[in-house]
C-alpha cells in the first residue's frame, strides 16, 4: 500500500508564507511526476503546481512567481513554497503523484488526505 501524508497546512495574513511537505511511503519503486492541487470550497479542484521525476516543473498562472515546488527523491517528498499570499489561496492542499510499486506493472495515481490552508485579508 501507498499513503501520501501532508503537512505544514495552518493559518495565516495575507502576504505570509507557509510550506507544505507531502511525504510518500508503502511499497514504492518509483514515484514519477508529483503534484499539489487544491480545491477551495463550492470550486473545482485544480492543478497548482506539479514536478516530473527530473525537475521539470509546471504552474498554474495564478501562483507563478509566488509558489515553488521542489522534491526530494531519496525521502519521497514534495514540497510547496507559497510566499505572498491572497485570501484567494485559501482552500484545501492536495499532494498527487504518479507511483509505481513493486510487484505491479504500470503506474498509478495517488492522493493525499488534504491539508487546510486559510489566508486572512
Amino acid at each position: 500500500q501507498v499513503q501520501l501524508v501532508e503537512s505544514g497546512g495552518g493559518l495565516v495574513q495575507a502576504g505570509g508564507s507557509l510550506t507544505l511537505s507531502c511525504a510518500a511511503s508503502g511499497n514504492i519503486f518509483r514515484i514519477n511526476a508529483m503534484g499539489w492541487y487544491r480545491q477551495a470550497p463550492g470550486k473545482q479542484r485544480e492543478l497548482v503546481a506539479d514536478i516530473t521525476r527530473g525537475g521539470t516543473t509546471n504552474y498554474a498562472d495564478s501562483v507563478k512567481g509566488r509558489f515553488t515546488v521542489s522534491r526530494d527523491n531519496a525521502k519521497n517528498t514534495v514540497y510547496l513554497q507559497m510566499n505572498a499570499l491572497k485570501p484567494e489561496d485559501t482552500a484545501v492542499y492536495y499532494c498527487n503523484a504518479d507511483i509505481t510499486t513493486w510487484g505491479i506493472v504500470g503506474q498509478y495515481n495517488y492522493w493525499g488526505q488534504g491539508t487546510q490552508v486559510t489566508v486572512s485579508s
